[in-house]
């Protein structure tokens, strides 16, 4: 990545780019996963907020990244977003840049340079907004405490007009072959709130925040409940292969409709 793009992400983005990776990762998770889940208390309020959003999340999982990208299509699409990402992969994966990645080194101070400095340049244009794993590494979704890195208490000093919103991630097998991933958002805390609490507590009514909207998250996947979500994408159902072949015909015979279902979903389970 040259210096120009270090210090403004934005001249790496490629709005061509974006798009196409919308649809590789929309056609990925259907492949893959069973579904792509968003509670339905856990819609994000403030799409409209007039200054930037900082959305700052847990991370349990490789496909994080893939679910932000769909999430930031589907909620936020006249926003354009960024994200920090561990330098050494982002050499490895270096479409991300071109999607709004930019490159923080995890294992060292100049890391924290690195991310507050692309963050003020981000944060300073109209339309933005940054999505941050803010634990730092992979981590399961039931531990606590989430250890949330010190780095995003800092962004209310540089975004003073921003809101900031929790993003609970969680990914669990239901009744079908593939995973099921789960998003909530949490209420958007305006970072003139922050601004009145000390980092130390700052970062502590974030951490909150997010753990609430975990726990919550949480207590609606172990219910096994699939009309607490409304589904935002939707994978292939059924075991496939000669199985499902077998079935088909078997349902054919008798003049049933074929569902390859293992339990058929409710009508209307997709998002408006």
């Amino acid at each position: 990545m040259s210096r120009a793009a270090d210090a403004d992400p934005s001249q790496a983005r490629s709005a061509v780019a974006w798009r196409f990776m919308v649809f590789y990762f929309g056609r990925f998770l259907r492949r893959h996963l069973n579904a792509l889940r968003i509670a339905r208390w856990g819609r994000p309020e403030g799409a409209d907020h007039p200054g930037p959003i900082v959305v700052y999340l847990n991370h349990p999982s490789w496909w994080d990244a893939a679910v932000l990208v769909l999430l930031a299509h589907g909620f936020f699409p006249r926003r354009v977003s960024h994200a920090p990402f561990d330098a050494r992969m982002l050499e490895r994966y270096g479409v991300f840049a071109r999607i709004g990645a930019f490159a923080v080194d995890l294992d060292s101070a100049r890391g924290a340079i690195q991310f507050l400095k692309a963050s003020r340049s981000i944060l300073a244009r109209p339309g933005r907004m940054l999505w941050i794993t803010a634990q730092g590494r992979f981590a399961d979704a039931r531990r606590r405490p989430l250890g949330l890195r010190p780095g995003v208490a800092h962004l209310p000093e540089i975004a003073p007009d921003a809101l900031f919103l929790p993003l609970a991630l969680e990914y669990a097998f239901w009744d079908e072959r593939g995973a099921e991933a789960f998003a909530a958002f949490g209420t958007p805390i305006p970072a003139a709130e922050l601004l009145a609490l000390p980092r130390a507590e700052r970062l502590a009514r974030l951490e909150e925040a997010l753990t609430a909207t975990l726990d919550r998250l949480g207590r609606d996947v172990v219910a096994r409940e699939p009309e607490r979500f409304a589904a935002l994408a939707s994978g292939t159902k059924g075991v496939g292969g000669i199985y499902d072949l077998w079935r088909r015909l078997r349902a054919a015979t008798t003049g049933r409709r074929f569902d390859p279902a293992h339990r058929p979903g409710p009508a209307g389970d997709h998002a408006p």
